[in-house]
Formats: structure tokens, C-alpha cells, sequence
């Protein structure tokens, strides 16, 4: 996939709500850091030395499209526009860090767009895979398989007691941090969210607001924070258990909300979808937070007019930086950006809605 085509996508393959526990959980992510021994991790190297780690990975990477069985586009990031960085950041492609302008970074994205391995950010290789739904074995094993490819070509900094050498110590031992995505709008109507922030410490974890969308949209990030002196299968499966039960926990609470306080529920439901279909102008935030108890219905059944699927078209499509890249106008006002933004959500729920 060409970069543009990459940028206009109005789609992204792992985000879905069809997978696995689709109604709770949008997507997993695994990400892996490794490093090449002999070389200073980035923070440290000068610009020669990011150079060679650049053209270390390079040469290395030469036939990882053949390896993966689709192609991946080579992106230097210091040759990419402002607005583009920002709309590989809103897809989740890059972070933010990544997208700071520093010399010798470049990203491999692969043309479904499920796969990203950034070159020169904290460590010299983040190879990060997604997979909608609650799928961290299959994201795991997509990026243990681009591990197992780059093992097989360059010398990796390893030590037989603490592991893989990281840029940070939280990261050592397996390297690993999994995530996943849940929209939890139950726990928080019912003023339950705080519980399940409170004790995940205490299971490894950690439990955020999903940044950049504010918390009116009600997603929550969950991660594991230890690293050493667990495998990779461990920690998996303890996130993989405690979204489950977050997840158990999410449907009682929407459950329950359909008998206590449900007129009051279903009438702000209607209210943001009224909104959503009609508004001629909306900012980004609003539509988050409006597509939240949007999706809210769909899920339980209160909404039937639209499928579902219009929601992970919307939130690709809201954003600001998408629509001002494929309105090919980084310029324009925030009150254009606001009409576009409304007009676009209107379309998208129009092309979604069901028949009969």
C-alpha cells in the first residue's frame, strides 16, 4: 500500500466489531523492543551511529515482504509533512514521540496496516502487531514471528539472567508490552470505572484513559507493566484473564442499566445518535463522546437502524488530521474542520444503515 493510500484508509483492519468479545473489546497490541548489541540505544547514539542502525535494519529488512506474505511500505519520518505524522498517529501507526524530528527514524508498515516496526525511537526496533477483538495470541504470535525473522539476520543485545536489553528497565526480560482496547461505557454510567483502576496494580496492571480521545468516549487501555522474571505466555495470559473478567464485568453493568435508570439511558442514546445524523458542525470531541453512547445502543440492541460497523469507520474519519489530509488543506479553519467533520459522520451513518 502507497503512503497515501496508507493516510486516506478510512478503515483500520484491526479495529473491528465483529472479533472476539467485539462488543467490549476493539483491539489488542503487542509490542516488542529489541536492540543490536554493540551500538548505543538511541537516546544515546549520535547521528552516525543512528545511521548505522538505520542501514543495519535496512539491508536485514530487504525481503521482510516476502517473509510476511504482503508488502511494507519503508516510511522515513523526517521526509513525511507535519500533518502526516499526525495522521499515522491518530491510526496508531506511530507515537508521538516516533513522529518528533529526529534524524534515522523510519517505520516498516505493512500494507494491511496490522503491523508496524519503528527504527530509533527509545530502542532501535519496536515491532508492534494489532488484531481487533481480544486477539493477543494472535498479535503475539505475528510479532514473534517478525522477532524470529530479525533474530535470524542481526545479533541482538541478550543476557542469559536478565533477559533483553531495553532502553528502559521496565521494559527488560521478554521486551514485551500488551495492551488492549475495551469501550466500557457500563462501568462508568454506574460509577464502577474506579474500581477497576484501583486494584490493577495489584494484578501487574495498569488501567488508563484512552489518550487522545478524551473520556467522554470511555475507552480505557489495559496493559501489563512487568516485564522480567515472567514469560511472555504469563503475562499474556494474565491480561488476557483480567480483560475477561473487566469485560464480565462491563456487560453486568450494561445489563443492569437496561432495568435501573434505563429511560434516562436510552434517551441520551437517541439524543447522540439525533445529534450524530444531523449536526452540521461538531468537533472531534463532541463526536467521541457522542459516538460512545452511540455505540452504547447499537450494542444493546437500542439502536437498530445502523450497523455497528459505522463506528470504527467514524473514528478513523473524525479525526482532525485525517480529514484535513484528504481534504488536501492543513490550513483550514477549525470551523471548516468542524462542518467537514459533520457532513462526514452523516455519510458514514448513512452508508451504514441496515435495510428493513
Amino acid at each position: 500500500m502507497a503512503l497515501d493510500d496508507l493516510l486516506r484508509a478510512e478503515r483500520l483492519s484491526w479495529f473491528g466489531t465483529e472479533a472476539q468479545d467485539g462488543d467490549v473489546v476493539l483491539f489488542s497490541r503487542v509490542r516488542l523492543a529489541r536492540n543490536l548489541i554493540n551500538l548505543p540505544f538511541p537516546g544515546r547514539a549520535d547521528l552516525g551511529q543512528l545511521a548505522e542502525i538505520q542501514q543495519v535494519v535496512d539491508a536485514a529488512f530487504a525481503d521482510i515482504g516476502t517473509e510476511m506474505g504482503q508488502s511494507f511500505d519503508r516510511i522515513s519520518i523526517d521526509q513525511l509533512t507535519s500533518l502526516q505524522r499526525e495522521v499515522l498517529i491518530e491510526k496508531r501507526l506511530i507515537s508521538e514521540k516516533f513522529a518528533e524530528a529526529q534524524p534515522h527514524r523510519t517505520a516498516y508498515i505493512s500494507a494491511d496496516g496490522c503491523i508496524s516496526i519503528l527504527v530509533n525511537e527509545d530502542d532501535h526496533l519496536h515491532i508492534q502487531a494489532m488484531r481487533p477483538g481480544l486477539s493477543l495470541t494472535q498479535a503475539f504470535d505475528i510479532a514473534s514471528r517478525i522477532d524470529d525473522y530479525i533474530e535470524a539476520r542481526l545479533d541482538l543485545a541478550f543476557d542469559e539472567t536478565m533477559g533483553y536489553l531495553t532502553a528502559y528497565p521496565t521494559n527488560l526480560g521478554t521486551g514485551l508490552r500488551a495492551s488492549v482496547i475495551l469501550h466500557l461505557p457500563g462501568l462508568v454510567y454506574t460509577r464502577n470505572i474506579d474500581n477497576i483502576v484501583n486494584i490493577s496494580p495489584q494484578l501487574g496492571l495498569a488501567v488508563h484513559s484512552l489518550e487522545g480521545v478524551g473520556e467522554g468516549a470511555h475507552l480505557y487501555k489495559i496493559s501489563n507493566q512487568l516485564t522480567l522474571g515472567y514469560s511472555e505466555a504469563e503475562m499474556l495470559e494474565n491480561l488476557r484473564t483480567a480483560v475477561g473478567e473487566v469485560a464480565a464485568h462491563e456487560r453486568r453493568a450494561r445489563k443492569a442499566l437496561s432495568y435501573f435508570g434505563r429511560d434516562g439511558v436510552e434517551d441520551g442514546v437517541w439524543r447522540a445518535f439525533g445529534i450524530l445524523s444531523y449536526a452540521r458542525s461538531l468537533t472531534e470531541q463532541e463526536v467521541f463522546d457522542l459516538l460512545s453512547r452511540v455505540r452504547y445502543g447499537m450494542d444493546r440492541g437500542i439502536i437498530t437502524e445502523v450497523s455497528p460497523a459505522c463506528y470504527a469507520e467514524i473514528v478513523v474519519a473524525a479525526r482532525d488530521g485525517y480529514l484535513k489530509y484528504a481534504a488536501e488543506n492543513e490550513n483550514l479553519s477549525t470551523e471548516e474542520v468542524n462542518n467537514i467533520r459533520a457532513a462526514r459522520v452523516r455519510a458514514i451513518l448513512h452508508k451504514y444503515q441496515t435495510q428493513g
